[in-house]
């Protein structure tokens, strides 16, 4: 399947379908604490959607081919969960690590963006975990430019997260995103430069590195969504959704609550600016 190159019109939607998308984790940041259940988030973030923006939680009903529906608004994926945690009745404790992963539906545009959070103070594990993928995450969006390749993010995202010692996720990656929630192309996160798909301008697509902190083998639950690691080690996510511009990249899930881009990817930035 071709992918997507997106109109001035679809642009647009997509912005505001991702600036919304951004604005839900803002909204919920302050009831991520210890004693919260993930339900109880998945029922604030439901309601926040729907009575405030306007927008649909799309994973809700979500049904790929081979998978039951999503039955909720959101993912909560704490402590070993990779990804697709299911809100429930698990209790955050001080400690624990949770990634909140948000997609709205805004006037049939998807804006698909996640983070991670601490609950009370997380070990030093956690935190380092946590900020080697926010690293990772943006060292893959600053490689995006017309003329790049696929597997120049990849690359990038993988050499970062091997020499801080941890290993990437292969069987979840990014994806193509508009008014289709999952569609070409893939975005692996590992790989070698100069291979896979030409990024060209109006390509749209999400990168979403999965990292663990032990060995990168996967292991899925009965539930037929929650993806865990097989060694039980802690596992840390952060999504944005990406715009490819005539120049250069432009993220489109970004709101007031969104945090900065890291030191690691500034300094790059300021370095390739011309005197």
């Amino acid at each position: 399947m071709a992918i997507t190159i997106n109109t001035p019109a679809d642009i647009e939607g997509m912005r505001l379908a991702g600036r919304l998308g951004a604005e839900v984790l803002d909204y919920i940041t302050p009831f991520v604490k210890p004693g919260v259940t993930t339900g109880e988030l998945d029922r604030l973030c439901h309601e926040y959607m729907t009575n405030v923006q306007g927008t649909i939680p799309a994973p809700l009903n979500y049904c790929p081919p081979g998978y039951t529906p999503y039955p909720k608004a959101i993912c909560t994926s704490v402590n070993d969960v990779i990804c697709h945690g299911i809100p429930g009745d698990k209790v955050l404790k001080s400690g624990d690590v949770v990634n909140l992963d948000i997609t709205v539906i805004k006037d049939g545009y998807h804006g698909d963006n996640s983070r991670m959070f601490f609950v009370g103070e997380p070990s030093i594990l956690a935190k380092r975990l946590s900020e080697v993928t926010y690293e990772c995450m943006w060292l893959g969006i600053s490689k995006v430019k017309p003329g790049a390749h696929l597997g120049d993010i990849g690359h990038v995202i993988q050499q970062h997260a091997e020499k801080a010692g941890y290993s990437v996720v292969r069987e979840f990656c990014g994806h193509g995103i508009g008014k289709v929630f999952h569609e070409e192309p893939q975005v692996l996160h590992y790989g070698r430069p100069g291979t896979l798909d030409e990024l060209k301008p109006g390509m749209i697509f999400t990168i979403e590195p999965m990292i663990n902190a032990g060995r990168r083998e996967i292991r899925e639950m009965g539930d037929g969504w929650t993806i865990k690691t097989k060694d039980r080690s802690l596992s840390a996510q952060w999504e944005h959704t990406v715009l490819v511009t005539e120049t250069g990249y432009e993220v489109l899930t970004m709101s007031a609550g969104t945090p900065p881009p890291p030191a690691i990817v500034a300094a790059q930035a300021a370095q390739a600016v011309p005197a």
